[in-house]
């Protein structure tokens, strides 16, 4: 039956034509207009660092890549809709009296241009927009290295798994696409013209609709051939097993040879489809797609579902031997923590120590970090940040500097340090103006730190509320440069445009900036920042921020620049897209500049064999202030790349550290000249740290891969675990409770001849609290660095953990006792960073207590310190005073005082306050030998208040010799160790 005349879509008018075209054109000048005046402020930005090479590098491979998605998408698809329209049935039966496609028919041959070109043209727009982010793969691909090891199944080097492996897959990906959907634009065509009849007698096919589907579909299974060629190599990435990665005992007896059966099979089912195309019966292709499910189901899932079930999981241990001890290897050079990076030795852990070892110890009691960093910013903003726009990161950082110790000898001291920023948060009233926001208050201005070992003074029952327990600052700003005094660290220029802090744009060079409170006209001189002195920048920068001032301030002229992505982190991020950026940059004074040090790594996704990390999940702790990672999967990082961010002028600058890394090799060629190679200045170096996301990643994978054994690494019984915060998170320390955070400190450790600057954390057993290694890395420039060390400590009598330590220092009676302190309404108390600290071959553990009055202006001050060795707990205002309750007296003198307290040269300061004599019932020796202490301690006060150095090296001569005298006195007495009480010898003040 014929069908009846088509009622046609109606006409518009040539009015409404010009409306909708008007109105699609505007919709297209914001979709595009937006995106272009985006480009153009990148544009900008990347000429004025430096790196306009990476924005034109990125941009011509995004734009490349738009079309050839474009293209291959949208050019099948068109070709598929003109095969279709043209093989068309000339006369269409219909199966009843209307006929519903028919409408459809009509529009479409009346306007066959339109939906021939547009549907291709908007798909392939569509595709293209979607694929041109995937650029790195494609470059990657183009510019690998090889990394002269070879996978240990099919002999491949490893480079064609890390660069050519993904881009083969990504392409496959959009083969599969552009495929299915020309398969489905035919499918539609067909049907709709007739091509395609439902429900009707006969050839439910025409016969052109039958060969281009056939064909179409062959050129599926094809591809799907190839995906199956290539889908061996993806098994080394298997996650068959939850314990490790990589190819299992089933992957490689089952899985394997049913990829290549299957390839085969896929490969006969494609000939099935391309013959099918040409004979009228289809039934060899219908064939085919059975052969090809059920050989699907039956070899590629039912077979090795079996051999895993019957087979391997009985035998696991001695099937999967040889998968795991490749899993160990590849996970070791995936992540640097190969033989020659990790030393492990046994370390005693002993209970017991006398209090001259702890004396003794010249390179980790002196430097006991007290400081907290992710506690005193608001101490830091109170006391040095100075006007109140002026602020401090939320979490501090930890650095060292070289330093001229008592006898003006060059010592490593390391330090709470930070940059103090201009903090857009902090403006108030008047100064939140667009102009006195944008373009008066633009800078930070100093470098503040204070030494991490040391505190003004001693927080005591005496002097409870007084100015106790707070940092020994030293400030490198304007002030001191005007002053011309002399800095600890020196800085020749303390602005700072660019920080952590800096989340808003500021225009330099217009109107006056506020520099100092005697110099509120400042010009910027510096050559950070885009120009914005022409009408076209202005009007760009007026449409980005969607700020009209922009374009009609007066104070805007000739030599006015606009600085935006001010962030070290976000800088470094944007002229490196291909780096991993450490969440934690840090503020260092090199050569009198302060610059932000920012750690970038290289990362992959796929290292044959490597076990797969989260990487969000293994740094996530308890540490705010913090930028996250995302909890992308890695198998492979390595820190290749030092990067440093000047706060004044935001130069960027990449350093190679790894010259032999190939995927950093790669990037080079992607991007040649943007890292820097050879001699770093050694005054940079100097101030190079571990970095922290790096560490945390290593540790959660060193807790598995220090065994070497695949039959121990099955058992798991001698994993490790990274011991849950105790102080963080509302000091709640149970299973579920983030990861304690590694801790920067100065320590000397056993196989080192001085204190080195490393980063350090404790690892417990697995899902117990006790202690099972100790692990650091040292930051110290040269052969050392990034080398790990790892105390093993013993199975039989475990020491404490970190969780059971805590709960040792919160039920200890003095502690607990102590309502001054814990029991007072009007003060929180806060918990500090629980240190672990190898000494005297045992494990000294050392917790600041800070207490801040419940008031909105309140900040933290230091009140006790906590220490805990063997069993015994100190607990004192000082460190020197808590290691005398643990060892006895004395033995605290080698820590570092607070700085109104002389040095004790080993005198042993008391625990208390008291400075009375000692009791009754005491030896003659005991009473003459603390009549000699005071005597010293006084001739010593008088000596240094005369500047006498002469009368001053006496008395800490007779110093030393009457605690001497003391300790032997009080040894033949039968004295021992533990809490001294008021019978100790006179202290100067709480020690």
């Amino acid at each position: 039956m014929a069908t009846r005349p088509p009622i046609g879509m109606p006409k518009l008018s040539r009015r409404a034509k010009i409306l909708l075209s008007i109105a699609g054109a505007l919709i297209l000048v914001l979709l595009v207009g937006a995106r272009l005046l985006d480009t153009y402020v990148d544009w900008l930005w990347f000429g004025e660092v430096g790196f306009r090479s990476v924005f034109t590098t990125v941009l011509v491979t995004r734009i490349i890549l738009f079309f050839a998605i474009a293209l291959l998408v949208g050019g099948l698809l068109a070709l598929s809709l003109t095969i279709a329209y043209r093989s068309r049935p000339v006369f269409v039966p219909v199966s009843g009296a209307d006929d519903p496609l028919a409408r459809y028919r009509s529009t479409i041959v009346q306007r066959v241009r339109l939906f021939g070109i547009g549907i291709p043209l908007i798909v392939g727009l569509i595709a293209g927009a979607t694929g041109q982010s995937d650029w790195q793969p494609v470059q990657l691909m183009l510019h690998g290295t090889a990394f002269g090891q070879t996978d240990p199944e099919f002999g491949k080097d490893i480079g064609f798994y890390a660069f050519t492996l993904p881009f083969i897959s990504w392409l496959t990906t959009w083969l599969y696409v552009s495929v299915i959907i020309a398969l489905i634009g035919a499918v539609i065509t067909h049907y709709v013209f007739g091509g395609i009849r439902l429900g009707t007698k006969g050839e439910n096919f025409s016969v052109p609709a039958r060969i281009q589907l056939s064909v179409t579909a062959g050129v599926f299974v094809v591809i799907l051939a190839i995906d199956y060629f290539f889908d061996r190599y993806e098994l080394l990435f298997s996650t068959r097993n939850d314990l490790f990665d990589g190819a299992t005992y089933t992957d490689l007896n089952a899985v394997l040879p049913a990829k290549l059966i299957l390839m085969f099979i896929a490969g006969f089912c494609a000939v099935a489809f391309f013959v099918g195309a040409f004979v009228r019966n289809l039934q060899l292709p219908a064939i085919a797609i059975v052969l090809l499910i059920l050989s699907s189901i039956l070899v590629g899932w039912a077979w090795p579902a079996v051999l895993e079930q019957f087979s391997v999981k009985p035998n696991a241990a001695e099937k999967e031997a040889t998968p795991i001890a490749r899993n160990i290897a590849a996970t070791k050079s995936a992540f640097g923590l190969t033989d020659d990076k990790v030393e492990s030795k046994d370390y005693a852990g002993v209970t017991k120590a006398e209090g001259s070892e702890i004396r003794a110890d010249k390179g980790t009691i002196p430097n006991i970090r007290l400081l907290d960093p992710s506690i005193l910013s608001r101490t830091f903003t109170q006391r040095e940040g100075g006007e109140n726009f002026y602020g401090f990161p939320e979490k501090l950082d930890v650095d060292r500097y070289t330093v001229k110790d008592d006898n003006g000898q060059d010592k490593e001291q390391d330090y709470v340090v930070a940059a103090r920023e201009l903090d857009p948060n902090r403006l108030v009233d008047n100064q939140t103006t667009w102009i006195n926001k944008h373009l008066v208050y633009t800078h930070g201005n100093g470098f503040v730190a204070a030494p991490a070992n040391k505190i003004n003074r001693a927080l005591t029952e005496e002097n409870s509320t007084g100015e106790g327990g707070y940092p020994v600052f030293t400030v490198s700003d304007l002030d001191a440069i005007n002053a011309k005094a002399k800095m600890d660290i020196p800085v020749t220029e303390p602005r700072i445009y660019y920080g952590e802090l800096a989340t808003d744009y500021a225009i330099v060079n217009a109107r006056g900036e506020y520099d100092t409170s005697s110099d509120q006209n400042y010009r910027y001189k510096g050559r950070g920042g885009v120009a914005i002195d022409g009408w076209l920048n202005r009007f760009v920068f007026f449409a980005h921020y969607g700020e009209r001032n922009i374009l009609f301030n007066g104070d805007i002229r000739d030599g006015s620049k606009i600085m935006y992505f001010r962030d070290p982190r976000e800088r470094v991020s944007k002229v490196a897209p291909w780096l991993t950026v450490d969440g934690d940059p840090y503020p260092a004074v090199v050569d009198g500049r302060i610059k932000w040090i920012v750690d970038g790594y290289t990362t992959l996704e796929n290292y044959p064999y490597a076990q797969r990390t989260a990487l969000g999940e293994a740094t996530a702790d308890t540490l705010s202030g913090v930028a996250r990672q995302d909890n992308r999967t890695i198998s492979y990082i390595r820190n290749s790349v030092k990067a440093t961010v000047d706060a004044f002028d935001g130069t960027v600058t990449l350093y190679s550290i790894d010259d032999k890394d190939p995927v950093l090799k790669a990037w080079e060629q992607v991007f040649p000249g943007t890292v820097k190679h050879g001699e770093i200045p050694l005054a940079l170096q100097e101030h190079f740290r571990y970095p922290e996301d790096l560490f945390k990643v290593q540790r959660e994978l060193l807790a598995q891969y220090h065994v070497d054994n695949a039959g121990q690494f099955f058992s798991t019984q001698t994993f490790w675990d990274v011991p849950p915060d105790p102080t963080g998170g509302n000091n709640e320390a149970g299973s579920t409770a983030p990861n304690q955070p590694p801790y920067y400190v100065l320590a000397q450790v056993p196989g080192q001849d001085k204190p080195e600057f490393q980063i350090t954390s404790a690892m417990t057993l697995l899902n117990r609290q006790f202690l099972a290694a100790w692990v650091s890395v040292s930051s110290e420039p040269g052969a050392d660095y990034g080398k790990f060390r790892v105390l093993r400590l013993p199975t039989e009598e475990q020491p404490k953990g970190p969780v059971q330590v805590q709960n040792e220092f919160e039920t200890t009676d003095e502690v607990t006792e102590n309502r001054t302190l814990f029991n007072n309404p009007n003060v929180n108390v806060r918990y500090g960073n629980l240190l672990t600290l190898p000494v005297a071959n045992g494990l000294l553990y050392v917790e600041p207590i800070y207490i801040e009055q419940k008031d909105e202006n309140a900040f933290p001050q230091l009140a006790r310190v906590l220490v805990y060795f063997g069993g015994k707990v100190g607990f004192a205002p000082t460190v020197d005073a808590a290691l005398d309750d643990v060892f006895g007296p004395g033995s605290g003198g080698g820590t570092t005082p607070p700085s109104d307290q002389p040095p004790s040269s080993s005198a042993p300061p008391s625990s208390s306050s008291s400075t009375q004599p000692p009791a009754g019932g005491e030896s003659a020796a005991m009473s003459q030998a603390v009549k000699d202490i005071a005597d010293a301690l006084a001739r010593l006060k008088d000596a240094r208040a005369n500047n006498d150095f002469a009368a001053e090296g006496q008395a800490l001569a007779d110093l030393d010799k009457a605690a001497q005298a003391y300790e032997s006195a009080q040894k033949a007495d039968g004295g021992s160790g533990g809490r001294t009480s008021s019978s100790a010898p006179p202290s100067n003040g709480g020690g």
